[in-house]
């Protein structure tokens, strides 16, 4: 009997019905459609205008189109992990409303918060509960409602986000040939906090009256020293993990990246000398919903993907933080 490994079992996406185009931005701040496209690849991005809906709505939205494909009894859940940086609140954990939300009862779970990683960090410490033995199903969301810290006055920033996020299902497998998460790189430095993060609202500056007038509540992110980390970190960690495993560019039949930039996405492609055609993306639909980026593409691109396709998934965001998951597709 060959070892555990952890599987993805199932996938689904789901974003807000109301769509932000770039036109519509246009009448907000000082930008343009070509201007955004040309710079970023998006076209527009899904935002959640109702005022009772939070980051736990959208990963129910996903769970529920993942339970109605896979006929998953929500009872058999043993955990969940929740990847965000808009939770519902500081506390509880956004997981715990979700599991109470989707009934459930069996089930517990947490949140990670690794910024734009949170997805592929979650992925993995869940892969670890699966390959000990200790748990069965495991649902591994991501997702960010990125419009509730968004300064639609700052027009370097509240162009790049949208609302929106997905799970997975991931389940134990030992075929010996079956599958499963194989391996990873994860990497992070607290250094690169100052050029990505939210300037209060933490313990370090708790909320005042001063800090929301002087709009300190907003993501806070200087573009070109983040662009420039998030292609060498993506980059690195993946040509390490590909070392790492033996494998050469032509072993791998998709790259996932987090949905960051156009241009990024293409830099990282061309840097590991990776053909641009197998790098899967869908910025222009959803901009960047952060830890809801990699499940949302997983979701859109699914059809793509046969059982013994190899992928990577990558990933770079604030702290920074980045890393890359080599994953075998299961079905």
């Amino acid at each position: 009997m060959g070892s555990i490994k952890a599987i993805i079992t199932g996938v689904a996406g789901y974003v807000p019905d109301e769509i932000l185009t770039n036109k519509d931005m246009e009448k907000l701040v000082e930008t343009s459609d070509e201007w955004i496209q040309s710079r970023t690849g998006i076209k527009q991005r899904h935002i959640e205008r109702d005022p009772d809906k939070a980051t736990s709505d959208l990963v129910v939205g996903a769970i529920n189109k993942l339970v109605e494909k896979t006929g998953l009894d929500v009872l058999e859940i043993d955990m969940i992990i929740v990847a965000t940086i808009t939770g519902d609140h500081t506390f509880p954990d956004t997981a715990n409303i979700v599991a109470s939300k989707i009934g459930a009862k069996n089930a517990f779970g947490y949140d990670i918060n690794a910024a734009c990683s949170g997805f592929i960090f979650s992925l993995v410490t869940a892969s670890k509960f699966i390959e000990t033995g200790t748990y069965k199903k495991i649902l591994v969301a991501g997702a960010d409602q990125m419009s509730s810290i968004l300064d639609y006055e700052d027009r370097t920033t509240c162009i790049l986000f949208g609302d929106g996020g997905g799970v997975v299902l991931l389940e134990p497998n030992q075929e010996p040939d079956g599958g499963g998460i194989h391996d990873a790189v994860l990497r992070g430095d607290g250094e690169g906090a100052a050029y990505l993060h939210m300037k209060a609202g933490g313990s370090k500056k708790p909320t005042t009256v001063e800090t929301v007038m002087a709009r300190e509540h907003f993501v806070y992110q200087e573009g070109r020293v983040v662009f420039k980390a998030a292609i060498k970190g993506m980059s690195e960690s993946i040509s390490t993990l590909l070392e790492k495993n033996n494998l050469d560019i032509a072993d791998i039949d998709y790259l996932i990246p987090h949905q960051a930039n156009k241009r990024i996405l293409y830099g990282v492609a061309d840097y590991i000398g990776f053909p641009r055609e197998k790098v899967l993306i869908n910025i222009e639909n959803y901009g960047n919903t952060t830890a809801g980026t990699i499940p949302l593409c997983l979701s859109d691109f699914e059809g793509n993907f046969k059982k013994g396709d190899k992928l990577i998934i990558t990933a770079f965001g604030g702290g920074f933080t980045w890393g890359a998951v080599l994953v075998e597709w299961a079905y």
